[in-house]
């Protein structure tokens, strides 16, 4: 067969990455904006007199990851569809773009931009009350990031006089950037002008580490990401008991390439180098210590580039009787904090859920996110942006994560669901950008023992049915527990394996994943499950303690005596866009918000716990209730979880 022209290979390839923005729209996660970029529609229309400008054209002094940039920008022929995009690397229009097939020919510019923003400055005006407001909204927490906007976003009189300036502020992504001036929107872009290249002083500096614990309760891991491979230096952390002797560990180093992309835009506009991943186990860690480490690079001729110093405390023994605050949400991704990469909603709480967070750091011992971490959707640009936004507690306190389905769904991939949610990342960044302690971490599926908790954690984009290794797993963490020493037995997945009023559930008839609860719902009861919690629906959902559709006690604000059943909690508000729920309330449905929030858990002691929902906009409890049960109480029976008994003497 001929190749098809130009052009008509440009539409079909964007019209694949179309159909998957389109599809992640469907299934509630809302479109990721870059996919609003017809890059593949791009042409090279240098206009005369146009510039653009950017200046310092050097970053990073004083060892930070983050600076300020100016653009000024000039086109004779200006018009409202006018924008600027950030580029990393600079020579975005040098590179060279992979055919997907011998029928498609790569088109001209084959790099998307790593942010987009969608709002006008008069659009702006009329949802934020002017741009004053605007700013005091978005610059609070330290986080701002400027990148793209339309021309006129911050000079009105740009259609007249075709001259404007933006600020930006870049985060260290190994490489260097540039600004690009582009005519025709989004849909027909046409590049007429760039800027020279900025850089960071060392670009290839280590940054943005994230903790998580081991496979050992006294076990500790620090992933970060940088610049250098094996072949350039030896990735290691210097850490110890805060004040006393420091020791060196050292770390592994891991990258993937884009032939491990599982299609587009992953594999074609999205894709961007992820540099290199390096995890280093520090070990054997004294119960509740406070230790200071720092991560670093031994060059080949002695030198050494260090990041930044950064401190933790140790998990507590295993069964210790002291307190323990654990946060769980999912569903938070990434966001802008002067509104770019913005429309439809598509993540406005993750902001307010990150500052939320940091505020209260002081107060938390470990997070859990539990599912569509990033909404990166293929563009691998925005996981060194979420890994960037994160930092302040991904460096502090353990920060584990979960699989969910803008991670690992793609067609014929292995995944349970053969949807186009992770925009043909497979799982790839995922199972790469964060350690979990998981026997493969290709499955994703862990548990982990924190103090006085036990935390199972199911992947719910692989099969969990009765059979299946998943299900072996889920049985196994569930009934080795010992809940004399962990008392607190929580249950962790994305999809809802339980209850939900979600309208999108109610559409197809039922109100969880199908063959979700069937599946599971023996094994929570007997082994007495506390809580069982979720994502991916957006927003916020508590039922009674209830087990076969029924409510086995009331739903209340304080449960004491010998556990009934299984109290579900949908806990999807992070960021993403909030889903809607059905008119008709369930019995089992004991306390919903529609809005951006995030759990924490507080065991006080091995008889008490307490469950609090709080909203990410103001940090206000919104739902809480308290578990108060003696070890008696565990092991009394209840519905469905007695054992076999017999008269013989």
């Amino acid at each position: 067969m001929p190749s098809l022209p130009r052009t008509a290979a440009a539409v079909a390839v964007y019209g694949l990455v179309a159909l998957i923005a389109a599809g992640a729209a469907a299934a509630g996660g809302g479109e990721q904006p870059l996919s609003r970029i017809a890059i593949h529609r791009a042409t090279v229309s240098p206009q005369p007199g146009a510039f653009v400008d950017a200046s310092p054209a050097l970053l990073g002094l004083e060892g930070k990851d983050r600076g300020w940039v100016t653009v000024r920008y000039s086109n004779p022929k200006p018009s409202k569809d006018d924008w600027i995009g950030v580029f990393s690397p600079a020579n975005f229009n040098d590179s060279i773009c992979p055919s997907e097939n011998q029928w498609v020919e790569p088109p001209l510019l084959c790099t998307a931009p790593i942010k987009v923003g969608l709002f006008p400055l008069s659009l702006l005006h009329v949802i934020l009350g002017g741009f004053r407001t605007l700013t005091q909204i978005y610059t609070e927490g330290g986080f701002t990031f400027w990148q793209f906007q339309f021309a006129n976003y911050t000079n009105c009189d740009y259609v007249n006089t075709g001259k404007g300036s933006l600020r930006f502020q870049l985060i260290n992504q190994r490489e260097d950037f540039s600004f690009a001036l582009f005519s025709g929107g989004l849909s027909n872009p046409k590049l007429i002008a760039h800027s020279k290249s900025v850089t960071f002083i060392n670009p290839k500096a280590p940054v943005y580490p994230r903790l998580a614990q081991g496979k050992s309760w006294n076990e500790m891991t620090v992933t970060w990401t940088s610049g250098y491979g094996t072949n350039d230096a030896t990735p290691f952390v210097r850490w110890g008991i805060q004040g006393q002797i420091q020791i060196l560990s050292p770390a592994g180093t891991l990258s993937f390439s884009r032939n491990t992309m599982c299609g587009p835009p992953a594999r074609t506009v999205g894709w961007r180098d992820p540099g290199f991943i390096h995890t280093s186990f520090l070990k054997d860690l004294w119960p509740n210590a406070m230790y200071t480490y720092q991560i670093g690079h031994r060059l080949f001729n002695g030198s050494i580039v260090w990041g930044h110093q950064y401190s933790f405390k140790a998990p507590p023994y295993p069964g210790e009787d002291s307190l323990q605050r654990v946060v769980i949400f999912g569903d938070m991704g990434k966001a802008e904090v002067d509104g770019s990469n913005e429309f439809n909603d598509f993540e406005p709480g993750s902001l307010n859920t990150t500052n939320q967070l940091i505020k209260d750091l002081k107060n938390i011992d470990m997070v859990f996110h539990i599912g569509d971490i990033v909404y990166a959707n293929g563009y691998l640009s925005q996981w060194d942006q979420f890994t960037a936004q994160v930092e302040p507690i991904a460096s502090t306190v353990p920060y584990m994560v979960g699989s969910g389905n803008h991670e690992r769904d793609w067609p014929e991939s292995g995944s349970f669901y053969g949807n186009l949610d992770s925009g043909g990342e497979c799982g790839v960044p995922a199972q790469n950008m964060f350690y979990v302690p998981a026997e493969n971490r290709e499955q994703f599926w862990y548990s982990m023992d924190y103090g006085m908790f036990r935390f199972c954690i199911a992947n719910t984009e692989w099969d969990w049915r009765p059979g299946t290794e998943q299900y072996s797993f889920i049985e196994h963490c569930l009934s080795s527990v010992d809940r004399q020493k962990q008392p607190w037995l929580i249950f962790l997945a994305h999809r809802v394996l339980g209850y939900s009023s979600a309208t999108f559930y109610a559409a197809e008839g039922t109100t969880e994943e199908p063959m979700g609860r069937e599946s599971l719902q023996l094994l929570w009861q007997k082994h007495k499950v506390d809580i069982a919690m979720y994502g991916h629906v957006h927003g916020y959902e508590r039922t009674c303690p209830v087990y076969e559709n029924v409510c086995v006690a009331k739903g209340s604000d304080l449960y004491t005596g010998a556990f009934t059943a299984t109290t579900h909690v949908v806990v999807g508000g992070g960021g993403a866009s909030l889903a809607d729920y059905s008119a008709v309330r369930a019995r089992w449905s004991h306390a919903q918000d529609r809005d951006f929030g995030f759990a924490k858990l507080t065991a006080f002691n091995h008889t008490t716990l307490l469950f609090e929902y709080k909203r990410s906009r103001d940090g206000s409890v919104r739902d809480r209730f308290t578990v108060s049960r003696d070890y008696r109480d565990v092991l009394a029976c209840g519905v469905d979880n007695c054992p076999s008994t017999t008269l013989a003497s």
